[in-house]
């Protein structure tokens, strides 16, 4: 698409978002225009204030600036539908909190909280059927080969040829691989399987771009061995306005997720097993907030009444504190109802002969430390109750990894029993619900692993949802 005709559509578009908007508005009216009785003809009568009319219009470019600053308007060839959904929400969301600033600082007397969420529901409901419905536009005019756009890549290896054959089975996409760019090597082989060729070698790779149509390329070199000759690509790509990528993978990681980041000017690229931040990262710690303080007020009397009973059957504290390991190695002192005799970690050395789990954690089903009325405050998990003040406190959260003591992740035997770090330990994970103790040391971290991998709010609703069933059977529990 030429770039004339891509401004012509671009201004098309953001056009049709204002209109959208305004869509919006007169949608999330009608309600307030129901509830005041007035007819339609003498509401649409009444004389527009100067000041409503400014706000209106500031709210518009307000509007606009949000979309564009989560980069709606950009190509989003690449990105994944989903992206661009949830991208949609957010600008949305900030554009509500928008009008309601404006509400509140100019005293708007038709926008209520209905309103808003009429206004919310119209907008992203309108604005994301246009944007899936230009996607499906987009990838059949890409599927009969126009709109294309013609890509290099600069790597013959393995993983350079995979790319390719990965790119040219999404014909949607709308990208060519027109060919290969390297040399001679005993491996070049590899490409003849891809239907492509050699086009040109590292040297002749300036005089190739100069002539030919090339919209990116991608770097797919080792750059272990390569990174003075990628550099140089770097440059020319630069210098002629072309659109230049490289496969991520620098260090052959397989569990780390890549993202692009910028830190103090400087353009970054991220490598992260765990989430780091985000939307879903904030509600889950606000959902950590609220339920846990919901759930301290609604059980305070069993906590009580729990403390008692510990206090009046055995000598020494109601509650247990213990230093525990948390997010990214963090010491905190963890808070449990007591459930064992008071010198009980003094007399761990002498039962360490009698641990019946594998790995470096210590556990004995019937062990003689632990109190009668601890025995069932553990069967029943109600000394792990205490810990919704650590997750208030926010060393803990609902959901994630059994925070260990020192001593059991001082025994890790693998670097990768240490990933489990890389996430606020939880109450609750998928350990609890597969079996708690009674599951190996060894599937209890991959359970670990698992979790962090596949990660999600939905997840830990489901985890949330699980734990309940688990603890009311008290299978495993120790």
């Amino acid at each position: 698409m030429s770039s004339a005709r891509r401004q012509a559509l671009l201004a098309l578009f953001k056009i049709f978002d204002v209109l959208v908007m305004v869509a919006s508005f007169s949608l999330a009216a009608l309600p307030v225009l129901y509830r005041s009785g007035l007819p339609f003809s003498e509401f649409f009568s009444m004389r527009v204030k100067l000041q409503n009319f400014v706000v209106f219009v500031g709210l518009i470019c307000a509007w606009h600036g949000i979309f564009v600053a989560f980069s709606l308007y950009e190509s989003r060839r690449l990105a994944p539908r989903e992206s661009e959904i949830l991208d949609i929400l957010k600008a949305t969301s900030l554009c509500m909190f928008a009008v309601g600033a404006a509400t509140l600082l100019f005293h708007i007397t038709m926008v209520d909280l209905p309103f808003l969420v009429v206004l919310w529901g119209a907008s992203s409901t309108l604005i994301i059927s246009s944007r899936l419905v230009l996607r499906f536009f987009l990838s059949n005019v890409r599927k009969r080969g126009r709109n294309l756009r013609h890509m290099l890549i600069v790597g013959t290896n393995p993983r350079a040829v995979q790319f390719a054959r990965r790119i040219e089975s999404r014909p949607e996409l709308g990208i060519r691989v027109i060919g290969f760019a390297d040399e001679e090597w005993p491996g070049l082989t590899a490409i003849e399987g891809s239907g492509k060729r050699l086009l040109s070698d590292l040297n002749g790779l300036a005089e190739f771009v100069r002539n030919t149509v090339v919209d990116e390329i991608v770097i797919a070199l080792p750059l272990s061995s390569f990174y003075a000759r990628a550099a140089q690509i770097a440059v020319l790509c630069e210098e002629q306005g072309i659109v230049m990528r490289f496969l991520p993978r620098l260090f052959n990681l397989h569990k780390a997720r890549s993202t692009s980041e910028e830190l103090a000017g400087d353009s970054l690229l991220t490598l992260s097993t765990g989430p780091l931040d985000g939307w879903p990262v904030f509600v889950k710690r606000g959902l950590d907030i609220v339920l846990s303080s919901t759930l301290l007020i609604v059980l305070s009397p069993l906590l009580l009444l729990t403390a008692v009973l510990i206090k009046i059957t055995s000598p020494g504290p109601a509650l247990f504190r213990q230093r525990r390991l948390g997010l990214n190695k963090r010491q905190f002192w963890i808070c449990k109802f007591r459930t064992m005799v008071p010198d009980a970690e003094k007399r761990m050395a002498e039962l360490e002969k009698l641990n019946e789990v594998s790995g470096p954690v210590f556990k004995i089903k019937n062990d003689p430390r632990i109190t009668p009325v601890g025995n069932f405050l553990r069967t029943t998990s109600i000394d792990e109750l205490p810990q919704l003040f650590n997750v208030l406190k926010g060393d803990m959260s609902l959901v994630g990894p059994r925070p260990l003591p020192l001593r059991d992740c001082q025994g890790f035997e693998h670097d990768w029993h240490r990933r489990r770090f890389c996430v606020r330990p939880g109450i609750t994970c998928l350990w609890q619900v597969n079996g708690r103790s009674s599951i190996p040391f060894e599937k209890w971290m991959e359970l670990d692993m698992q979790y962090i991998d596949e990660w999600s709010l939905w997840l830990d609703f489901k985890i949330l949802a699980g734990t309940i069933p688990a603890v009311l059977k008290g299978s495993g529990a120790a």
